[in-house]
């Protein structure tokens, strides 16, 4: 008779089970405490991520001889567990490995096993797999590959394991896999903006950080090219300087993740803001006089991730050249300091830059102009890296240097490679010394994303995109005018300097004009072009503001713009600019309909500074006429719209496009006298929100009303038009959005139409407005203080109310219930939401807006109702 096989045995007693349980989760919470405590007292960070890795060993390998696994099996740490390195909160990676052909007579003991590392408050992320199904899966996958390429044995078969590490390193092919981690790297970094400056990282993921340490050892363990840092010294790859480096920089974030694990008490892998103020002082980091001291961290962490992408660029670089099959080409000539070599820009001494320090500037200028080159070799990214200091006062006065730089901005192509490259091995800010100041400065706001100089090159990068035919479709508009705009490099020297005097304290837009007037004069600008420049960088907020905060039906509003722009090469230059500041802001800032309001400005100013009278401007004869029409194109007869338009007054007509106003007299043009509500929703025509227009006979705390009801469907207010008829009918419109993406909004129009003529018709008593709730991180870190201004139009006719707070959902509700409290009527309102922050904007009327004593509670029931 056969002898059975461990996988026969009965399986333990269950109380055997639960006493191994409770025994091991005790071992394993005691053992952590103590590496915590033993970290906290040394701050030895490789031993508390190596600690941890045994403690975690030491308990498996108890469990794998609880549950007698059979022989032939073996257990593997794989991953970052497999390197030998676990993070307080991170995933305990593990493969339980079968030799081919295993049946599946263990199955039952391999779930057992599996069950009880949840039990015992492991978070394991495991696979079962044969030696053939994961050599089959890595070749498959890349990032199974890369986690099997890091297995080590913790228990079992040694046998089974050799085979598995044999049969893998036959099928792994050292450039395949490079190339495919370096096309991973940049899909990674794409997903990041291409920027470790974002602030609020990604320690793990960002570029600048540990992926992109990872990723070196991957590909050189795949190429044998060694495990270390030092052993990639004494193969040659890096210099012993660099690899010293490398050690330094792993081992801050080392300490950065592991403190942010303990902060958090789970795996928090990005440096949020509700973390950096503890990361700093857990990191032995205090404040000074000038910053604060997670602005002093977040300085460290982008000076370490700036080193980490420099090192990983230079070291990928070399690894490349050597396991890249070929005979190598001999070098092509360029110019007495440089050639190229294998389609790279390559000095021909490593002393170059310090013996022709107007090389400098040359070698990006190069890149520019030879489209063959793909960027720099290592030897040149190190010279240049060595020679930074070369540039001084002496340089920055030097003609030549001067002129070198100008020439950057006026080149075809690959400005915003060269600048970010300049940024990256810190020449552009030792070129302005200005710049250099905002080098990963933070942003202390709710809608900026990035550092400082990080947002000044994507807006750079967003103008340049409009002059490349591949972006046309993004902004038409922006593409056609920037393609008539004469010397439109001089765009791109505005953005670069339209927040340069951020945190100096004053106002950062008049001190950028004299660092701006200073280059301009010492670069041999023009005067016409200087003041072009220093006038974008004045008023760079002024076309947003006046767009997103005031009535661009009022003829004094365009009137008053115009006279601040002069000219239509001033508005066109600065509507291009505007529109790249603030789709350099963050991604969430931007929508279609920010866009429409800076586009109506900018063309009713347009036709305003060539000729036409403020009324011609605002178009208002012409409007009429496309809205006819658009009528006559869906088949209504002529003059069917003069009963409806005759209780329509000029104002109305003023604030409504012309596809606007022939849309509600599609809908109208039948029941002027309307017995019932009349509500009709559609998707915007700008293809983003949601249009409602509402027409009923007017009546009390009908604003207050309609904001309730889409509060409660979980739509913002971006616009509101305010329109009382001649015979006392509201019509009113509105440009909703979804923030939440909760349906499509063309699923929603009928629901919310229905929904509002049944409030409308049965008037239910106004609900409370809700809770203030919880408040963003964002605004908790950086709150804002609400501001409340009430004072006359220039005519004494209408009222003007300011507001400015942090946003929240059913603020707007909050708001029209007090305005309707006090009996104030609104006729406009202008919303502008910039990330968490609101800057709102009525035009209201009412009797007791007249009166000292009720307008001061007014304003107090509002700064009230907007505190958090």
């Amino acid at each position: 008779m056969a002898t059975p096989v461990a996988s026969d045995k009965l399986p333990e007693p269950l109380d055997s089970s639960r006493t191994m349980v409770v025994n091991l989760r005790k071992e394993l919470q005691e053992g952590q405490a103590t590496l915590r405590a033993t970290y906290e007292a040394n701050s030895n960070a490789s031993a508390m991520l190596r600690g941890r890795a045994r403690l975690v060993d030491k308990v498996l390998r108890k469990l794998w001889r609880h549950f007698a696994l059979p022989s032939p099996l073996a257990l593997a740490a794989v991953g970052g567990y497999g390197r030998g390195e676990l993070y307080p909160a991170s995933d305990v990676d593990i493969l339980l490995l079968l030799p081919d052909g295993t049946d599946g007579s263990h199955d039952a003991n391999i779930e057992q096993t599996i069950g009880m590392l949840w039990d015992i408050g492991l978070d394991v992320g495991h696979s079962v797999r044969s030696i053939s199904e994961c050599v089959e899966e890595a070749g498959r996958d890349i990032t199974v590959q890369t986690s099997l390429l890091e297995a080590r044995l913790i228990e079992g078969s040694r046998k089974t394991f050799t085979e598995f590490s044999a049969t893998l390193r036959a099928h792994l092919e050292p450039q395949a896999f490079f190339k495919a981690k370096r096309l991973e790297q940049e899909e990674r970094y794409a997903r990041h903006n291409d920027t470790p400056f974002s602030l609020e990282p990604n320690c793990k993921e960002s570029p600048g950080g540990q992926r992109d340490l990872q990723i070196i050892r991957w590909v050189c363990r795949a190429a044998g090219q060694g495990a270390s840092w030092r052993e990639l010294a004494n193969n040659g790859l890096i210099t012993p300087a660099e690899a010293g480096q490398l050690k330094r920089v792993e081992t801050f974030l080392q300490h950065v993740r592991i403190r942010l694990h303990y902060l958090a008490n789970r795996r928090e892998d990005k440096l949020i803001f509700d973390h950096q103020e503890g990361l700093a002082k857990a990191l032995g980091i205090e404040r000074n006089n000038a910053k604060r001291a997670s602005e002093l961290l977040m300085q460290r962490y982008f000076r370490n991730a700036k080193h980490i992408t420099q090192l990983n660029t230079i070291l990928l670089q070399n690894l490349e050249e050597r396991i890249s099959p070929g005979i190598r080409a001999a070098p092509i000539f360029i110019n007495e300091h440089f050639q190229m070599d294998r389609e790279m820009l390559d000095v021909r001494n490593e002393d170059v830059f310090e013996k022709h320090p107007d090389a400098i500037l040359g070698s990006f200028l190069l890149l520019q102009q030879h489209s063959e080159l793909k960027g720099m070799t290592a030897r040149t990214l190190r010279a240049l890296w060595r020679a930074r200091h070369c540039i001084d006062a002496k340089f920055r006065r030097d003609p030549a240097n001067r002129a070198l730089f100008l020439s950057l901005f006026q080149q075809k192509r690959g400005l915003v490679h060269e600048l970010r490259r300049m940024n990256q091995y810190d020449i552009l800010g030792r070129y302005l010394p200005a710049f250099g100041k905002i080098v990963g400065q933070m942003q202390h706001d709710l809608f900026h994303v990035y550092t400082v100089d990080q947002h000044i090159l994507q807006v750079v990068r967003n103008i340049r995109r409009y002059t490349m035919p591949e972006f046309a479709h993004e902004y038409p508009l922006c593409s056609r005018l920037i393609a008539d705009f004469e010397r439109h490099w001089l765009l791109y020297v505005a953005a670069l300097f339209h927040d340069i005097a951020k945190g100096r304290g004053g106002d950062h837009f008049k001190l950028g004009v004299v660092d701006a007037r200073r280059f301009c004069k010492q670069h041999g600008i023009s005067s016409e072009d200087t003041d072009l420049v220093t006038f974008l960088v004045e008023h760079h907020l002024t076309l947003s503001s006046i767009a997103q905060k005031q009535d661009l039906a009022d003829a004094e509003v365009i009137r008053r713009f115009a006279a601040v722009v002069k000219t239509e090469r001033r508005l066109i230059a600065l509507y291009l600019l505007t529109v790249a500041d603030i789709r350099g802001t963050s991604p969430k800032v931007w929508n279609a309909w920010k866009g429409k309001l800076l586009e109506d400005l900018y063309a009713i100013t347009r036709r305003l500074l060539s000729g036409s009278t403020p009324q011609q401007a605002l178009g208002l004869a012409g409007r009429q006429e496309e809205a006819r029409g658009i009528l006559r194109f869906h088949g209504l007869r002529p003059g069917i719209e003069e009963v409806l338009w005759e209780q329509l007054d000029t104002v109305y007509f003023m604030r409504h496009a012309a596809e606007e106003i022939a849309w509600h007299t599609r809908v109208l043009y039948h029941r002027p006298v309307a017995a019932e509500p009349v509500v009709k929703a559609r998707v915007s025509q700008i293809g983003e929100g949601l249009q409602v227009m509402v027409y009923v006979l007017d009546q009390p705390e009908l604003f207050a009303r309609l904001c309730g009801a889409f509060s409660r469907l979980g739509y913002s207010i971006a616009d509101a038009k305010i329109h009382t008829t001649r015979h006392g009918y509201a019509l009113d419109s509105f440009m909703l959005l979804d923030s939440g993406h909760q349906l499509p909004y063309r699923d929603m129009a009928a629901l919310l139409e229905n929904d509002l003529v049944e409030r409308l018709i049965k008037r239910p008593p106004l609900e409370a407005p809700p809770s203030k709730g919880r408040v963003s991180r964002q605004v908790r870190h950086f709150p804002i203080t609400p501001e409340i201004s009430i004072r006359p139009d220039e005519k004494n006719q209408y009222y003007i109310m300011s507001v400015m707070a942090a946003d929240r959902p059913g603020l707007l509700y909050s708001i029209a219930l007090i305005l309707s409290r006090h009996g104030v009527d609104l006729h406009t309102a202008k919303i502008a939401t910039l990330g968490e922050r609101v800057e709102d904007t009525f035009l209201i009327s009412g009797t007791e807006l007249a009166k000292t004593a009720t307008l001061v509670r007014l304003e107090q029931e509002l700064l009230e109702a907007l505190h958090i």
